[in-house]
């Protein structure tokens, strides 16, 4: 495994030098629920469980970073210019928020494997900007599904209709991702429309044609007992799935009759019609997940579940997604965990996982829940918990950056220094970094700028938009 972090850790920390302290191509699966743009603060209510949870989910111009937009830029020049128009043909507050969940997406593509996949969780307010977003770190050829889930059942809205539902973005490494179907119970209408029928054990079934259209010249096209599909336009299509194997040929006479002798014809009285094939209610495994999910309910008021935090998702929603997406032993990252729900998730289906979030709150909510919901006493002193950010082990380290870096950083900037802009000789200019060291920065040349010694000096250990505000306020 190439993962750098324990699992059944949670980080509590601004996610993004966690992600980037994360080893590449290390994660199976990652769900996101980020905030959605709504404009407002969320509190965790006086009294529940998520008490002290809260968050903000207003964007200003103090909510992105310098170094965000150039790294956008640097890699997905059309993106930047894409978020800049977002800003004048949408809300400011638009832009701000694309920009601080691209960098996020950004490393998210890099840390999940070729096999794997993300779904990111938000509403109408912010679905359109996110898909294109993925779109272009994801690919657009990688786009699998848009879930919709139906998170109310009824909103009353004067000057519009209800809106009662969250959007999921599904998307995909590559085409070889993991994929499990997943199968729904039949609704009670459909079981009462089609399995009508009720046998002497009390087992609920339907009856099928075991014939297909179309006429064979072989061993389906033959008569059975009296009966001859031919005449029809027909030929014989016994169940392939109940013939025990390789045991007897499909489509054969001997297929019929075995069928017969294991109780699965049924003969219409009086030797009117065709035989007919028996298929069981209790043997069937449902109708496959469609992408519009109605059988899921929010959290009631009332549910044991609920533990007070602002925006939080039903388990068997995570439940749902993990199980499609990922296998035993795979490793979930939820990079905005809140009250834990995908760790939950994660743990009751054997997978490993890990959480991040600013608040300290979610290693609380998860411990108690692991306890509480999984197996009691069982997750004393588990899981881990960190406020650092992890150190990468898949890239060479580099000590200290070298004189070549240097040099090519003197030719990229044109002999200036990025913070005053004044041209200064090699031997006057130093090597920063752009996004600090102790926010998850590494010594890579794409980490890596030039400044004059006062600007250096005045930037220290902190982002570039504080050399920026300085430099502004001087101006």
């Amino acid at each position: 495994m190439n993962l750098n972090a324990k699992p059944r850790t949670i980080f509590c920390h601004d996610n993004l030098p966690v992600l980037r302290g994360m080893n590449s191509n290390s994660v199976d699966l990652i769900y996101l629920d980020p905030p959605f743009n709504k404009g407002r603060e969320f509190h965790a209510p006086i009294g529940t469980t998520a008490e002290g949870a809260d968050f903000s989910d207003i964007w200003t111009p103090d909510s992105v970073k310098d170094e965000w937009h150039n790294q956008i830029n640097d890699k997905y020049p059309k993106l930047y210019k894409y978020l800049d128009s977002v800003g004048d043909t949408g809300s400011r507050s638009a832009k701000y928020y694309l920009i601080y969940m691209a960098v996020r997406l950004m490393e998210s593509h890099r840390v999940l494997k070729d096999t794997g996949s993300i779904y990111l969780h938000c509403d109408p307010t912010a679905s359109h900007y996110l898909k294109l977003l993925l779109d272009t770190i994801f690919g657009h050829g990688n786009f699998r599904n848009e879930v919709i889930w139906k998170r109310s059942s009824a909103h009353n809205s004067a000057k519009r209709f209800g809106p009662i539902h969250d959007t999921i973005l599904f998307y995909s490494m590559s085409d070889t991702f993991t994929w499990n179907r997943i199968y729904q119970p039949y609704e009670q209408k459909y079981i009462d429309t089609y399995y009508k029928h009720v046998d002497k054990n009390g087992r609920r079934y339907c009856l099928e044609n075991l014939t297909g259209s179309g006429t064979r010249s072989g061993e389906s096209g033959k008569p059975w007992r009296g009966h001859n599909p031919t005449t029809r336009g027909n030929h014989w299509t016994p169940f392939r799935q109940f013939l025990g194997g390789d045991k007897v040929p499909p489509g054969s006479i001997d297929a019929l009759d075995y069928l017969d002798s294991i109780g699965r014809i049924y003969w219409p009285t009086g030797g009117k019609g065709m035989p007919r094939f028996i298929r069981y209610l209790d043997e069937m495994k449902g109708v496959a997940a469609q992408d519009i999910i109605t059988d899921i309910s929010p959290i009631s008021s009332r549910s044991r579940e609920r533990m007070g935090y602002p925006t939080q998702k039903p388990i068997v929603l995570l439940e749902r997604i993990i199980e499609a997406s990922s296998n035993e032993l795979d490793v979930i990252l939820d990079p905005f965990c809140g009250c834990a729900t995908t760790c939950i998730a994660a743990e009751k289906l054997k997978r490993q996982w890990i959480g991040i979030d600013v608040s300290h709150k979610a290693y609380d909510l998860v411990v108690e829940r692991l306890n509480a919901e999984v197996h009691p006493d069982l997750f004393r002193g588990v899981p881990d918990f960190r406020t650092d950010i992890p150190t990468r082990t898949d890239v060479p380290y580099k000590k200290t950056p070298t004189q070549e870096d240097k040099f090519y950083l003197f030719g990229k900037q044109n002999s200036k220094c990025v913070g005053c802009y004044t041209t200064f000789e090699i031997q006057h200019l130093e090597i920063d970094h752009v996004i600090p060291q102790s926010q998850g920065g590494n010594h890579e040349r794409d980490n890596l700028q030039l400044l004059c010694g006062h600007c250096n000096r005045v930037k220290g250990d902190r982002p570039m938009e504080y050399l920026k505000a300085k430099m502004r306020a001087i101006a």
